[in-house]
């Protein structure tokens, strides 16, 4: 979305419900993603790459869930 004029009336969706929408996809896609690279690295048996992505994944993880809560309160209210 390179479009700076959206505000909703395309999509039906205010941007920054849009934004959140999109940062839970991206976080959820991201901790998916990660799995397959922790397998390469198990397989691998590179153990510092491991530690690495497993990080990365449960961060992305807690980014999704943080995510999911802030959008989950402002869409009942709103």
């Amino acid at each position: 979305m390179t479009s700076t004029s959206e505000t909703g009336d395309v999509t039906g969706t205010r941007d920054k419900d849009y934004n959140l929408i999109w940062y839970v996809e991206a976080c959820l896609s991201n901790a998916l993603r990660l799995e397959q690279y922790i397998q390469d690295a198990e397989r691998d048996k590179d153990n510092e790459v491991v530690e690495l992505f497993r990080k990365a994944q449960s961060d992305s993880r807690k980014g999704a869930e943080l995510g999911k809560q802030l959008l989950r309160s402002r869409l009942d209210s709103g």
